[in-house]
């Protein structure tokens, strides 16, 4: 509510309006103590966003129209979030606690709680919004931090300045003492029906809230040993036996007042079976713990990797920077704001073995979610109407499980051998200001970036693996996918001890094969990169662990029809779009027939005409780059039975897009698929051009003026829908303008008309602006394409996304910079006449509407009215095949 108007800002959504329209970005939220507001900007509008953000702890209006309106954006949020089986989970755990407790309440507000129930009993929320206020807003439990470009001393008269009238009122902070639980909540095994597929359990013990021993780290010492997933571990011992596809344990949903240490494992369908097996290892390792004592070598690792982690992180976004250093202010000593509970430095095995002393099975609570539970249950949980059974369990039911669960030697890690010792800095004396190609063979390209900005020990590499096989038909593609999955799954005993240290790594399907990425500390970076190059030279398919993997794939394409509306949407306008994507439905088809004997015979095949298209850079020497690009020639294609053989000319693809026809409209209507969701969603994609500097200018800049009009119109004005939003999309080098709008109260029909009567007051905004207007959002812009990297992972993505779409257009910030600086008011009307409005000659619209349950009788009409000149599309695939492609910009 803040954030719609002050006394001194009296227009609705001015503020919101202001910072948008000067670069940066605002958001808020609400933790369980505090409540966090946060924006950036323009360095050069900072001190009135300032002034602006300060009236709101000064004096907010907060309208009874306003007020409505955020109840109906509330309740609009509480509608996404009701098939979310994290929230569903999370609700569930607060309603079996005290009811005296806040931990019980209802976390978020619908419309019944803000609205229809505070009006049956004739209570005002406006009056109960400000009665809020005025109780709990107070400058002395306030914390502010500013970060701008300004000396200290100025910064401090302009803060002082500008806050200098926020009351206070000297309130104590609100605490509410004691556990949420009592015994009846403790000592329970709780049965809960998922939305998703898959089988999880999670184990809960309330502990004492480790932010009180910080620097001692118990949570993070217990949690890295339970949690840990090397040979050995917990983990490793449910993986061998086919049980477990995840581990998580550490502390969570913690206050200053109680804390919960939370195991999660996501379960296979055997695992599901084995359950009690499961839970009895897991007390089995805690008593081991308990009773081996708290090891100073295993606490003086940990505090090492984060002192290295500490001192050497990366330079993050001042917003989020800001919003860190102010939830710190609120918990630690003024000397510890900067660093929070970043360095653990004190070791004490009493404290540690106090909070593993919690970790009880008298003070336990088990929630186990599966599908097999439903119609099983016997409750229900008010505010997201999830199924679940509970029932008591003793101690000795536990001493039983441990007793007869398999006997499993679990051990201690072993030293952690990725840990870096040498943190030196390279001297580079070439000081290349965009990528070199250093290296080209029919093998391999090698793309090269020293980092002479960022001073960081630290590397980035990307691998891309084109293997033109890779996603030639939807067997392909699963199969392709189930081969990364299984070389993740087989190195990750080994590679967990180099992600643990700050050593990064990942497999992932790319567009036209499957990408390595390595990215930390470059110290001991080149003995994984053999580790995983000779995991893939060595692949071998171990059936147990196909099927494991496979049951995994299955259920993450099955969980796709419970995808949100607006994530439906978005897919089904990918699928119009790219050339190369297959339909998710077929894939999870083909999955259903294959064998490990298929994969086996497909995997050779697959590497057999491979190129790797690589990028280096970070704290790494020419002759290190080269080496590492050598080294996986070396192993692929110079053995005297090589695995890789070079592609053929002819074998390089390219990701090409369609391209929609000039002056055309399509519709496609799809009926959500998950028939309990309420939601429906629209899509409305306009397709504009081909990479251009001068042409993204002018899109790049609609979208910056139109970005808040939308959001302020459609969400704050009409309440369509939480999910609100106009973004930019760059498919393979085709930009387009996309509208995003998930709706709970109005169809996509409708919603569509609303996006042509925006499109229709975006044009009398333009041929309004002044010209000062026009000049303020072109600075804008241009500040914000000038904008330096703040880390190598962020001047990497860039170049690195050059690289891939072929672009290699490296110095794109500066032309496009130049392109604004020459743009006149007249070209972008002209270009958003051209383009963009309802009308415009050159327009390609596709809108994609996905109906939920309560809209679903909508959606005949709504094709009805799709006749010519609009083109109603019946099949995707069928489609996409009949229409042109764009050039790929990759030669």
């Amino acid at each position: 509510m803040l954030f719609y108007a002050s006394e001194k800002y009296p227009e609705e959504d001015s503020y919101s309006k202001y910072i948008t329209e000067h670069g940066g970005s605002t958001n808020a939220y609400t933790s369980t103590e505090d409540t966090n507001y946060h924006f950036d900007i323009n360095t050069d509008s900072f001190d009135e966003a300032l002034d602006r953000f300060a009236q709101f702890f000064i004096k907010p209006l907060m309208s009874a129209d306003a007020t409505m309106r955020e109840i109906k954006a509330v309740d609009s949020e509480h509608q996404k979030n009701l098939l979310s089986d994290s929230w569903r989970l999370s609700q569930l755990q607060k309603h079996l606690s005290r009811e005296d407790h806040p931990y019980h309440k209802f976390n978020t507000g619908n419309m019944d709680t803000l609205h229809a129930r505070p009006e049956a009993k004739g209570v005002n929320t406006r009056s109960e919004l400000t009665k809020f206020y005025d109780e709990h807003y107070s400058a002395n439990i306030m914390h502010l931090v500013v970060y701008g470009k300004e000396n200290l001393d100025k910064t401090q008269g302009l803060v002082e300045e500008l806050f200098e009238d926020v009351r206070n009122t000297n309130k104590g902070i609100p605490r509410f003492p004691g556990q949420p639980c009592t015994l009846d909540h403790l000592q329970v095994l709780v049965k809960v029906v998922p939305i998703m597929q898959g089988h999880e359990l999670s184990v809960i013990w309330p502990v004492t809230p480790s932010i009180y021993h910080y620097e001692e780290a118990p949570c993070r010492y217990i949690g890295d040993l339970i949690g840990h997933e090397g040979e050995g571990s917990l983990f490793h011992a449910l993986k061998i036996l086919g049980w477990a596809t995840g581990l998580y344990a550490g502390e969570a949903d913690w206050s200053m007042e109680y804390s919960f240490f939370n195991v999660s494992i996501d379960l296979t369908d055997a695992g599901h079976e084995h359950m009690q097996d499961i839970l009895g290892l897991l007390f089995k390792q805690i008593k081991v713990l308990q009773q081996s004592g708290v090891s100073e070598w295993i606490f003086d690792e940990l505090s090492a990797i984060c002192e290295a982690e500490f001192h050497y992180q990366a330079k993050i976004d001042p917003i989020s920077y800001a919003v860190d250093i102010s939830s710190n202010m609120t918990i630690y000593p003024a000397k510890h704001w900067l660093v929070g509970s970043s360095l653990p430095s004190k070791f004490n095995p009493a404290i540690v073995q106090k909070v593993l002393d919690e970790l009880s099975p008298n003070n336990v609570r088990i929630f186990w979610e599966s599908n097999k539970f439903e119609e099983k249950t016997d409750k229900v949980e008010p505010w997201y109407n999830t199924a679940y059974s509970l029932e008591k369990i003793t101690k000795f039911t536990i001493q039983e499980w441990v007793q007869s669960a398999p006997d499993v030697n679990l051990l201690q890690p072993t030293p952690n051998v990725f840990i870096p010792t040498d943190f030196s800095l390279k001297d580079f004396k070439d000081k290349d200001i965009f990528p070199v190609l250093l290296r080209k063979t029919s093998f391999s390209r090698l793309w090269y970036k020293p980092d002479t900005k960022f001073f960081k020990p630290k590397a980035y590499v990307k691998m891309d693996f084109n293997c033109p096989l890779a996603v030639s038909s939807p067997d392909a593609a699963v199969l392709s996918n189930i081969f990364v999955w299984l070389l993740v799954d087989y190195l990750n005993e080994y590679a967990y001890y180099a992600q643990t240290a700050g050593l990064d790594y990942g497999l992932s399907l790319s567009d036209n094969g499957f990408e390595l990425s390595l990215v930390g500390f470059n110290h001991k970076l080149m003995i994984l990169l053999e580790a995983v190059i000779q995991k893939m030279v060595k692949f071998e398919v171990k059936p147990d662990r196909f099927s494991v993997i496979k049951e995994t794939v299955t259920k993450a394409y099955q969980n796709n029809k419970f995808q949100q509306p607006y994530e439906q949407a978005t897919y089904y306008c990918s699928l119009v779009l790219q050339d190369n994507l297959w339909p998710w439905t077929e894939e999870l088809d083909a999955l259903s027939h294959l064998e490990p004997e298929d994969l086996a015979k497909f995997v050779p095949v697959l590497l057999s005409r491979t190129f790797v298209e690589c990028y280096i850079a970070g704290n790494v020497e020419k002759d290190e780059a080269e080496s590492m690009v050598q080294h996986i020639e070396d192993v692929l294609f110079n053995d005297p039975k090589p695995i890789c053989r070079p592609l053929f000319p002819s074998q390089f693809l390219t990701s090409r897009v369609t391209e929609l026809r000039r002056g055309m409209r399509y519709f496609y209507h799809h009926e959500g698929s998950n028939s309990s969701d309420e939601n429906s969603a629209l899509v409305h994609y306009i397709q504009v051009h081909q990479d251009e500097f001068s042409m993204n200018s002018k899109l790049q800049l609609f979208e910056l003026i139109a970005k808040q009009a939308t959001f302020h119109q459609l969400r704050t004005i009409e309440q369509l829908g939480y999910i609100t939003s106009l973004s930019l999309s760059n498919d393979s080098g085709v930009y387009g303008v996309l509208f995003i709008i998930q709706s709970s109260v109005k169809g996509p029909g409708h919603i569509d008309s609303r996006v042509e009567c925006l499109l229709k007051d975006l044009e009398s905004k333009l041929y309004n602006m002044s010209d000062e207007e026009f000049k303020s959002n072109v600075t804008t812009l241009i500040d914000m394409k000038l904008e330096k990297d703040k880390n190598l992972d962020e001047e990497s993505w860039f170049y690195w996304a050059e690289i891939q779409s072929g672009t290699l257009k490296f110095n794109r910030m500066d032309a496009e910079v130049a392109a604004l600086r020459e743009l006149k008011k007249e070209e972008l009307i002209d270009f958003f006449n051209e383009y963009i409005k309802v009308e415009a000659p050159k327009k390609k619209s596709l809108s994609i509407c996905v109906y939920g349950n309560q809209h679903l009788k909508e959606m005949v009409s709504d094709k009805e009215k799709t006749r010519s000149p609009l083109v109603e599309i019946e099949d995707i695939v069928g489609f996409r095949k009949s229409q042109p492609l764009y050039g790929s910009l990759k030669l």
